[in-house]
């Protein structure tokens, strides 16, 4: 399997000065009022002279175009985005688009990560101002060009649904757009006030609606078809970190179409005149493989060594009070260990990216995520300096964060047959890396296997004495450039965020973990650890509400007394789910903070005659900030309830003999239409800075579905997915 945890490619690290920099905001600030030239909106024949910032385009044709520093795989960013714009630059909804930005750090960071680059639920966070100023930036430049065009001073001047007038002038926004690029941008503007929102917590239709609806030639990366293209797949060893003995490629090159059989350091690769035949190609090749030091365990031995470990102390993470004496006191104690599998992403495009590369730069298409990595990892791969490298990115089918790699291993692959295909004395050629959803799902990577053992006490009058938790777990982010901003003291803070920072007021809180090394590769997968660890907390808080006879949504009240949005949000669910689901069902709660906002889930479970489960209905309170996009939020909230739902269900990575046992949906199976709840979204009205949607939605339903079952049978879920139950 190919897997470069550890590669030596060399690849941008944003330093701890530069991420602070950017967090500050000192690079939007200075960039808003910047103009600067766009390739893909400059190239068309009806941008002439219009405006040219970094953030929005408006041609004389009448578009603004918004240019989307983020990569928008289905979440909404670019509509995100679109609508900050819009909004303070008074445009109509119907002359707004977006197209993804230029690789280009400079200009568009992720002012959270100091790269560019997408994840983290972070797009409409570092944005949101920035975005907002970009667009009034436009409108002054606009209302300043009708000034001075028709001798009306500005303050007279007014725009309104993306008409500019005053002193009995008017004019479309196309029509000033040249004359507006001449003006001086404002060092300073002034942004709406939220009584005066048109557009932001209202709606705004889809960006891309329309392109995807039509199926649009050339929108996503598995699109990309330049002229003269090949089709690359690749075979890699059955087991991850074992290497090529030996190759006979003979039978594949007599097959007609195959251009070239190239071998590669992490496999081979087969060039083709399209998919199939290069995938024809590859199952001629003869390939032998040699272990050497990969990973040969299946998941049961690896998950027997992870239970050896539990046994030990492992490395503290932000300890309260004293546990273990608390719990030496308890009334009563409840130990509960869980058990969570490896998972794939399985996006319903899988990944793919084109290269165009000719010896003194190279240009490449597809969903690119963070794409300062893939831009670095190119150009150390090809030996080439960052400015002759160029990153086209386009819409994404999806990622769940499949297309945010830290070693950038897709794009250093692609680059590598690209020059191998050069090197092997041909001409240069697009070529276009096709992955399998075989190839992904048997090649990695994963969310990580996790254990958990939890010791929680009660005292006598049914309150938390006492929390010990263990987790043995691989970290993700040891290794990457982003190890120095994640892991601390050796912890793995994805390992335990929602369980050491839990806002839960449990003054006797002891956390530790273990990172054994494991040679499967591993990756945040939609909310990261906050997919098992939430599952925890939250049944967990269940099962003491239980045993101390308290309702369980009042026992969890008891303990969120400093987190008012928590709690709040906690209410907002319970009070609109009303007293009892439909006829027949049975009822589960759990509420959790990730990614800076608040989500709670009240599920409404039925357990069927022949005992099998059906989530009838799950309703939601939700406080992410301003609701940017209201119809984008619920949308989110569902389809994280729908991902993390098809999880617990009945998906799980397997491995016998260090081989992935699962291939594809019939053996990954997702989540079906039919299993889907009816979803009830009520979101805060919240004047707070915005925060994350794409991710919060899934911790919570989880353990919310395992509660209503308990109160259903009486059983208690600790080892996922609810297939080893018997309820699926």
């Amino acid at each position: 399997m190919l897997h470069y945890l550890n590669s030596k490619l060399p690849a941008p690290q944003p330093t701890r000065r530069t991420f602070l920099k950017l967090s500050a905001g000192a690079v939007g600030g200075l960039l808003i009022g910047t103009v600067v030239p766009h390739r893909s909106v400059a190239q068309s024949a009806s941008m002439g002279d219009g405006i040219a910032t970094p953030f929005v385009h408006i041609t004389p044709d009448n578009r603004v175009v918004v240019i989307s520093k983020h990569l928008d795989k289905g979440q909404g960013a670019a509509t995100g985005l679109a609508t900050l714009v819009a909004e303070e630059l008074d445009a109509a909804v119907e002359q707004v688009e977006a197209e993804h930005a230029p690789s280009n750090p400079e200009v568009y960071a992720n002012l959270l990560f100091g790269v560019q680059g997408t994840g983290g639920s972070t797009a409409m966070a570092n944005s949101f101002d920035q975005y907002r100023q970009a667009g009034a930036t436009a409108r002054a430049m606009l209302v300043n060009a009708a000034a001075a065009e028709w001798g009306v001073p500005a303050g007279e001047i007014s725009v309104a649904n993306g008409v500019v007038s005053g002193g009995g002038n008017s004019a479309s926004f196309g029509e000033l757009a040249a004359k507006a690029a001449m003006q001086e941008p404002p060092a300073e503007v002034t942004l709406k006030s939220p009584d005066q929102w048109v557009y932001i917590g209202n709606h705004f239709p889809r960006v891309e609606l329309a392109q995807k609806t039509r199926g649009s030639v050339g929108l996503f990366g598995m699109d990309a078809q330049p002229d003269n293209c090949l089709i690359a797949v690749t075979a890699r060893s059955p087991r991850f970190g074992a290497t090529l003995a030996s190759m006979d490629a003979a039978d594949a090159l007599a097959i007609d179409g195959v251009e070239a059989v190239l071998q590669i350091p992490q496999g081979v690769a087969v060039l083709a005149a399209n998919t199939w035949t290069a995938m024809q190609g590859r199952e001629a090749l003869a390939l032998e493989w040699e272990d050497g030091s990969g990973e040969t365990r299946g998941t049961d031995e690896i998950l027997a060594d992870f239970r050896a470990l539990i046994d030990e102390p492992g490395l503290p993470s932000n300890p309260r009070g004293d546990a273990a004496a608390k719990l030496a006191e308890a009334a009563q104690v409840i130990e509960a260990e869980y058990v969570f599998p490896y998972l794939a992403h399985a996006p319903m495009e899988p990944l793919d990216m084109t290269v165009l590369y000719d010896g003194q730069s190279a240009t490449f298409w597809g969903g690119s995520q963070i794409q300062t990595i893939d831009h670095g990892t190119a150009a150390g791969v090809l030996g080439l300096e960052f400015p002759q490298v160029a990153i086209n990115t386009r819409w994404g089918g999806g990622s769940f964060g499949r297309r945010a790699t830290p070693d950038a291993h897709l794009t250093a692959e692609t680059a590598m047959i690209g020059k191998a295909w050069l090197d092997a004395g041909n001409a240069a050629r697009p070529i276009k890396l096709v992955y399998a959803r075989e190839d992904d799902i048997k090649g990695g990577y994963y969310r990580p296997m996790a254990l958990h053992r939890v010791r929680a006490g009660l005292d006598a009058d049914g309150n938390i004495s006492g929390w010990e938790h263990r987790i043995v777990s691989q970290s993700i982010f040891t290794g990457t450039g982003f190890e120095s901003f994640v892991v601390h003291n050796g912890v793995d803070h994805s390992t335990v965020e929602g369980i050491d920072d839990t806002t839960y007021a449990i003054p006797d809180l002891h956390v530790d973990v273990h990172h054994p090394q494991v040679g499967v590769p591993t990756l945040w997968w939609r909310s990261v650890g906050h997919t098992h660890t939430a599952y925890v907390m939250e049944t967990m808080m269940d099962e003491l509400a239980q045993a101390a006879g308290r309702d369980p949504v009042e026992f969890r009240l008891a303990y969120l007394g400093d987190d008012a949005r928590l709690a709040g949000v906690l209410r907002l669910a319970a009070e609109k789910a009303g007293p009892t689901g439909p006829e027949g069902t049975h009822r589960g709660v759990a509420v959790h903070k990730s990614f800076n906002s608040y989500v709670a889930e009240v599920a409404d479970v039925r357990i069927r005659d022949d005992g099998t489960l059906k989530v009838e209905k799950v309703t939601c309170g939700v406080d992410c900030g301003v609701p940017i996009n209201p119809d984008n939020i619920v949308a989110q909230i569902e389809g994280g309830i729908g991902y993390g739902l098809s999880a617990v269900l009945r998906e799980e990575i397997t491995m016998t003999g260090g081989e992935v046992d699962q291939e594809n949906y019939p053996d990954y199976e997702p989540l079906r239409i039919t299993d889907m709840p009816e979803v009830e979204v009520h979101i805060v009205a919240s004047t707070e800075a915005p925060t994350g949607i794409g991710e919060p939605g899934t911790p919570p339903i989880g353990p919310a579905v395992a509660n209503a079952v308990f109160a259903a049978t009486g059983q208690r879920l600790r080892d996922l997915p609810l297939t080893k139950h018997g309820l699926v």
